[in-house]
């Protein structure tokens, strides 16, 4: 972590600098698993979703540069409450429960779902949601209702290919562009898609760029 007041000095607002921000120290502040137990809406947010076991814990970690800021499990639906880290005292990275396949009853996965959708639809300071796919996998049925519900909300998503060290250079490719077709007609889905690997370390930089820009611009209307 991060360490001194030299490092949590803000940085000029004109240039994002997500290497800068990814730096800071971050916390985990908060755990969810009932409306009830959200936070209060603060710093802009933004969340991480996908299936159990596409990455998302392992992008949270190379992200932050941490090994266990988030917890890294074979075993698909560990993530069981939305969990709050706050980075730099600027920027909530939000890590939602996986979708799809858990070792979990029925009624708690009812729960998880409940609890996502009323997180997408009324949580005022949430800037974006990642929604991470596997690079070998694609989309699946399981990613349909939860880009149904952010179309339906206006809630900016953006789709980010996870493990793109797995697949050859021409699947990856291909994968993208199949992808990219897929998204076209997705109202609410950000155009570009982000590639990706936690272990690489491919797409970490301008992730981090991208995601600095929420930050900072949030910094920046409260000092006007």
């Amino acid at each position: 972590m991060a360490d001194g007041s030299a490092a949590l000095t803000t940085p000029p607002l004109t240039t994002p600098d997500g290497a800068w921000l990814f730096a800071q120290e971050c916390q985990f502040v908060a755990g969810a698993d009932s409306v009830e137990r959200l936070p209060p809406p603060g710093l802009p947010e933004v969340a991480f979703a996908g299936r159990s076991n596409v990455g998302k814990s392992s992008l949270l970690n190379a992200l932050t540069g941490r090994k266990h800021l988030a917890r890294v499990s074979n075993t698909p639906g560990r993530t069981q409450q939305i969990n709050f880290f706050q980075l730099g005292r600027q920027l909530m990275l939000v890590d939602l429960p996986g979708h799809g396949y858990a070792k979990v009853s029925k009624a708690k996965v009812k729960g998880w779902t409940r609890l996502t959708e009323a997180f997408i639809r009324g949580r005022p300071n949430l800037q974006r949601v990642l929604l991470l796919v596997d690079s070998k996998v694609g989309l699946k049925d399981a990613d349909g209702p939860l880009m149904d519900l952010m179309d339906e909300a206006g809630l900016s998503y953006q789709v980010v290919m996870t493990k793109a060290d797995k697949p050859k250079p021409a699947e990856l490719a291909e994968m993208k562009a199949s992808l990219t077709r897929q998204l076209a007609r997705r109202p609410a889905c950000h155009p570009e898609i982000a590639v990706t690997s936690a272990a690489a370390g491919t797409g970490l930089a301008e992730l981090r760029d991208a995601l600095a820009a929420f930050a900072v611009a949030e910094v920046s209307q409260r000092g006007a």
